[in-house]
């Protein structure tokens, strides 16, 4: 949507900015809680330990760092119980391809049980909170009701088919609900597993260098620098300085891309002159290793002035950090400090991305009363515009126009570019996170965050290799963008073209 709206010189309504920020904002906490327990948990929590867990040294555990009322001796022997009838009837479930034994789990039995407990209370938890975003914007992830020039969800505190003064209630019990979850459970629960893997702060370091975006607009100005969470780059791990976001020097490779550029593979281009054409080079499936001095990967190489980015909570939370954020700053140093007043540099890591998570989560959750409360004062002054009605009709656009919007996913940058040449789409990129950590190497030989952050990774059992998904699971990847349906025949499924 921003990237229209900037093309086309569109600015939405007060309501509609924090109706969207609302609805990024229930994700972030959401989709954080998710990835911790259901995503990246197993990779730390022995699920098959938690068997010999003792009950009353478990609630004891749980009690001795939250005053969560789900910690009982009765309840964790219930946990115990229901794991136990999971095992033995060869019905493991969502835990069934774990390497449960291996040597790199350090958590004692009693620490092991509880996350179990949590990760199945989290199952249940995150399906309400999300019912806030559902509520602004339809079906979670897809079909939000964003629309060019704001929302198309009225507001209206006389009608019961708008949102009401009901509505502002509801929300403010989700974001209780979901506040409560993050500060009781979820980061109890980091603090409580990251002192048994402390040496995880020493690995996984990546490229060193951070791009934000920044997110959650204050104003109404499409592509608007006045964040409540910062812009910024952030180079060689130098926490001394931001500097400034610049669009234009968003690039990308296709080197070792399944992909070719009319111009040659060893140039970069920006995504508004980016080309997306498909020539899959690699061998024969299946096989059992790509040549990586060769094409390798259908994501491309996007790079910031020719420089490999890491992007997501961890950019996010330093680049704030670095930027004076004020909460983030609190609740950053109060992690370092829990954990043995360790130094901020230590943040550049595995580790590091779990605790940055872990603080944009906790620091979103409370930010989110204050968004529900602008839009019940602006509903109580009478203000219920939700859409612009700028440039509505086409004949009102101008022949030619491009546009760009910048946007953190909960997964990181998230930037779309866009052309438009007689009233239709003339060319259309967007670049996304996935796609940043997930880079192949470049024309100069580059690695990527993934690449670079795998280096130097102690691997106890090659077949089981459960560090090296410790680190790229630190990063949450999400390879939809590098996913293509193709036939037996190599051919493309579908292809969509706008007439």
């Amino acid at each position: 949507m921003r990237a229209v709206e900037d093309a086309l010189g569109i600015t939405i309504p007060d309501n509609a900015r924090i109706i969207r920020n609302l609805i990024s904002g229930i994700q972030y906490v959401q989709d954080h809680v998710i990835h911790f327990y259901h995503l990246h948990a197993l990779d730390w929590v022995d699920i098959v330990s938690a068997l010999s867990a003792d009950p009353a040294k478990t609630s004891a555990l749980a009690q001795s760092i939250s005053d969560w009322d789900k910690s009982s001796t009765d309840y964790f022997t219930g946990i115990k119980n229901k794991l136990k009838a999971f095992v033995e009837n060869g019905q493991l479930g969502p835990f069934a391809n774990g390497y449960w034994g291996h040597p790199a789990y350090k958590l004692p039995a009693e620490a092991n049980l509880m996350a179990v407990a949590h990760y199945l209370e989290a199952l249940d938890w995150q399906r309400d909170v999300i019912r806030m975003q559902a509520l602004l914007g339809a079906k979670n992830p897809h079909a939000q009701t964003y629309i060019v020039g704001g929302m198309s969800i009225p507001v209206d505190p006389n009608s019961q088919n708008a949102l009401n003064a009901g509505s502002i209630a509801f929300m403010q019990g989700i974001a209780q609900k979901a506040k409560d979850f993050v500060e009781k459970v979820y980061i109890p629960d980091i603090l409580a597993v990251a002192p048994f893997y402390l040496d995880w702060a020493g690995h996984g370091a990546g490229v060193g260098n951070f791009l934000s975006y920044g997110e959650f607009p204050n104003d109404t100005v499409t592509n608007s620098a006045n964040l409540w969470l910062p812009r910024g780059i952030i180079l060689n791990k130098d926490l001394s300085k931001v500097l400034p976001v610049d669009h234009k020097k968003v690039t990308e490779y296709v080197t070792h891309s399944w992909y070719e550029y009319s111009g040659g593979d060893g140039t970069a281009k920006h995504p508004w002159d980016g080309e997306t054409n498909y020539k899959y080079s690699g061998p024969k499936p299946p096989y059992q290793e790509l040549d990586t001095d060769k094409k390798y990967t259908w994501l491309k190489a996007p790079r910031y002035d020719d420089k490999a980015m890491e992007v997501g909570p961890l950019a996010r939370m330093l680049v704030a950090y670095a930027s004076g954020h004020e909460r983030v700053q609190a609740v950053v140093n109060l992690v370092l400090k829990t954990l043995g007043n360790l130094p901020a540099t230590v943040l550049f890591s595995t580790l590091g991305r779990i605790a940055a998570r872990g603080v944009e989560t906790l620091v979103t959750a409370e930010q989110l009363p204050v968004w529900i409360n602008q839009l019940a004062a602006n509903m109580k002054k009478g203000d219920v515009k939700i859409h612009s009605g700028e440039k509505w009709d086409p004949s009102e656009w101008p022949a030619e126009a491009q546009g760009y919007g910048l946007h953190e996913a909960p997964r990181g940058a998230l930037g779309h570019w866009v052309k438009i040449k007689d009233k239709k789409i003339e060319n259309y990129q967007c670049v996304v996170p996935g796609t940043w950590n997930g880079s192949p190497r470049d024309a100069k030989g580059q690695r990527g965050p993934f690449e670079e952050a795998l280096i130097g990774t102690p691997v106890a059992n090659i077949e089981q290799p459960v560090e090296i998904l410790r680190t790229i699971h630190s990063f949450d990847p999400c390879m939809a963008c590098a996913v293509h349906v193709v036939d037996a025949e190599g051919k493309e499924v579908t292809r969509i073209k706008v007439i």
